[in-house]
C-alpha cells in the first residue's frame, strides 16, 4: 500500500518533459530569446535601411555600403544592449543574494520563520511547513530562500556574454539576407527583398511563438505586418528624397 503511495508521489513530482524546471533551462531560453530577437531586428532594420536607400538611389555600390554599415553598427549595438541589460539583471540578482546571505547570518530565526510562513501561504499546515523549512534550511539555507523568495538559483545566474554573443551573431545572420538580396539587378531587387524579408519574418515569428508557447498566428502576423510597414515607409521616404534631390 505504501509502495503505491510512493509511486504516485514520484509521478506527481516528476517534471513534465515539455516544461522548464531548472535555472539552466531558463538561462538557455534567455539566450535563445536574445538570438531570435536579434535575427528579427537584423532583418527588419537592415531591410528598411537598404530599401530606403534603393528608393532614393538604386545603385549597387551605395546599397552595399549602406547594408554593410547597417549590419556592423546594428550587430554591435544589439550585443552592447543585451550585455548591459543582462549585466544589470545579474548585478541585481547578486545584490539580492548578498542581502539574503547577510539576513541568514544575522537573523537565522527570523529567516526560518519567514520560510515557514511562505510554505504556509502555499497551502501547507503549520507543522508540515515548519518541517519543510527546517529540512531545507539544514540542507542549503541560501538555496532554499533564494528559490522561494527571489526565484533565483545562486549557482545559475544569468550570463550577459551568452545573450550578447547570441544577439550579435543572430543579428548578423538576419541582416545578411536583405544585404545579399538587394544586390540583385534593379528594379527586381526591391521586390525580391520584400518577399525574402516577409518569409524570414514569418520564420522568426514562428520560432518566437514556439519558444514561448504563444499562439502562432498573432506572432507571425505581428512580425510580417511590422516589417512590411517598416520597409514600405522607408522606401517611400527614400523615393521622396530621391525625387527631391
Amino acid at each position: 500500500m505504501s509502495t503505491d503511495r510512493t509511486d504516485r508521489t514520484d509521478d506527481v513530482r516528476a517534471p513534465h518533459p515539455d516544461e522548464p524546471h531548472s535555472e539552466s533551462t531558463a538561462s538557455k531560453l534567455n539566450w535563445l530569446r536574445a538570438a531570435v530577437l536579434g535575427a528579427n531586428d537584423g532583418v527588419i532594420s537592415t531591410a528598411g535601411l537598404v530599401v530606403g536607400v534603393a528608393g532614393a538611389n538604386n545603385d549597387r555600390q551605395a546599397l552595399l555600403i549602406a547594408g554593410l554599415a547597417g549590419l556592423v553598427a546594428g550587430a554591435f549595438s544589439m550585443a552592447a544592449g543585451e550585455y548591459i541589460s543582462v549585466s544589470t539583471q545579474r548585478d541585481g540578482e547578486k545584490a539580492l543574494i548578498e542581502k539574503e546571505i547577510w539576513e541568514l547570518r544575522e537573523m537565522p530565526e527570523e529567516e526560518l520563520e519567514e520560510l515557514t510562513q511562505i510554505y504556509q501561504d502555499k497551502g501547507l499546515d503549520r507543522d508540515l511547513a515548519e518541517q519543510v523549512a527546517a529540512k531545507l534550511t539544514e540542507q542549503d539555507a541560501l538555496a532554499a530562500h533564494a528559490e522561494v523568495e527571489l526565484g533565483i538559483d545562486p549557482d545559475e545566474l544569468t550570463n550577459p556574454w551568452h545573450a550578447a554573443w547570441a544577439s550579435m551573431a543572430s543579428f548578423t545572420v538576419g541582416a545578411l539576407l536583405p544585404v545579399l538580396v538587394i544586390m540583385l539587378p534593379a528594379p527586381i531587387n526591391v521586390y525580391a527583398t520584400f518577399v525574402a524579408v516577409v518569409i524570414m519574418l514569418a520564420i522568426t515569428g514562428t520560432v518566437s511563438a514556439r519558444l514561448t508557447d504563444a499562439p502562432l498566428r498573432p506572432a507571425v502576423l505581428r512580425n510580417v505586418i511590422g516589417g512590411s510597414l517598416a520597409m514600405a515607409v522607408t522606401f517611400l521616404i527614400g523615393s521622396a528624397v530621391g525625387v527631391g534631390v
